[in-house]
């Protein structure tokens, strides 16, 4: 996981975090303005500040800037978490998908859904699937979660990783058994849902906002993060506090892929290419990775839901899909380069 790049500097950080906000804002526009009914662009802020109550402005606000939304905060939080796995794992291979939060975290939710609760139930459930999947993964993968504490991961990440596999496994078979015991009325909902699905969403708040909560958490243990990617011992040796600092990782990590989860199903590859590729791009410095991945990856998914709802206009495909058509070949592209490199 290491990548030589220039040193991180003030100015370095606010011109790549300036250019992926203005990216972001360019993939809002076209997000707004895209759809059966198309806007004009030049339209846009008057009907974002002034509705007037037109078609238009109940198309934009109803519709489209609820659903966007979402998306920005769900990818981000899907990148910042598969950023936390990887740091917490030392693999650029690890993501909430591969290592089982996604699916725990899915089964947790569709137990709250087909009982029926509310949307706080719902996330409850998702929040402890996604923290119980991080538990049995190093209980599994270590035997003793204390000997994490005190020696390097290094050799254990196979295992880590091989444990997280076999429990999205066991998750998604627990996802079939409550798919197949659902009452039919719900089926359909719960099966779009699985593949990803933005459509419908309203989306609390605090939830948009947690991503910015997140980064603001984490940011100040930015240095704790570099530090760790060595190793537990030595990280404890340059005066790291390595248990709490791991604590937050698994903490914030589960927060994140639970909150994405429940707002938008299982979504895959945002949490895996996304960190992976601006580690390759901007290097390894959580300080600057950690805000980068998560504009890229809110970016990235709202690019994704916007194909996905007018790609074959009037149907909508399932954000999932889309974002697995181009995370996969994307993903084999970084790993040949960097296997060239």
């Amino acid at each position: 996981m290491n990548a030589t790049r220039p040193p991180l500097t003030a100015a370095r950080t606010l011109r790549v975090l300036g250019l992926l906000l203005a990216l972001a804002l360019g993939v809002l526009a076209w997000a707004l303005a895209s759809g059966s009914d198309a806007l004009a662009w030049a339209d846009l802020p008057r009907l974002l500040w002034q509705p007037d109550g037109s078609m238009a402005s109940e198309i934009l606000h109803r519709l489209r800037l609820p659903r966007a939304l979402a998306a920005l905060s769900t990818g981000a939080l899907l990148a910042l978490s598969g950023a936390l796995m990887q740091v917490l794992l030392r693999n650029p291979l690890a993501d909430p998908y591969v290592l089982g939060l996604s699916g725990s975290a899915a089964l947790g939710a569709l137990l709250m859904l087909a009982l029926g609760c509310s949307f706080l139930a719902v996330q409850a459930g998702a929040f402890a699937g996604a923290l119980a999947a991080v538990a049995i993964v190093f209980l599994l993968g270590r035997h003793d979660l204390g000997r994490l504490e005190a020696a390097s991961s290094q050799d254990s990440t196979p295992r880590l990783l091989l444990t997280g596999v076999m429990l999205s496994s066991m998750a998604m078979a627990g996802v079939s058994l409550v798919l197949s015991l659902a009452p039919s009325e719900q089926l359909r909902g719960m099966l779009f849902w699985m593949m990803g699905d933005l459509s419908g969403t309203d989306v609390p708040a605090p939830v948009l906002l947690l991503p910015l909560a997140l980064l603001t958490l984490l940011l100040p243990f930015g240095r704790d993060l570099n530090l760790l990617l060595r190793g537990p011992g030595p990280a404890q040796m340059l005066g790291v506090p390595v248990r709490r600092v791991r604590a937050l990782i698994y903490l914030s990590a589960s927060a994140a892929a639970a909150t994405a989860v429940t707002v938008a199903g299982s979504v895959g590859f945002v949490g895996l290419v996304v960190p992976h590729a601006l580690r390759l791009l901007l290097g390894n410095d959580q300080r600057l990775l950690l805000p980068a991945s998560a504009l890229t990856g809110a970016v990235f998914l709202l690019a994704a839901d916007t194909l996905a709802r007018t790609l074959v206009d009037p149907l909508q495909l399932p954000v999932g899909v889309i974002t697995a058509l181009v995370g996969a070949p994307t993903f084999i592209v970084l790993l040949s380069r960097r296997g060239r490199g």
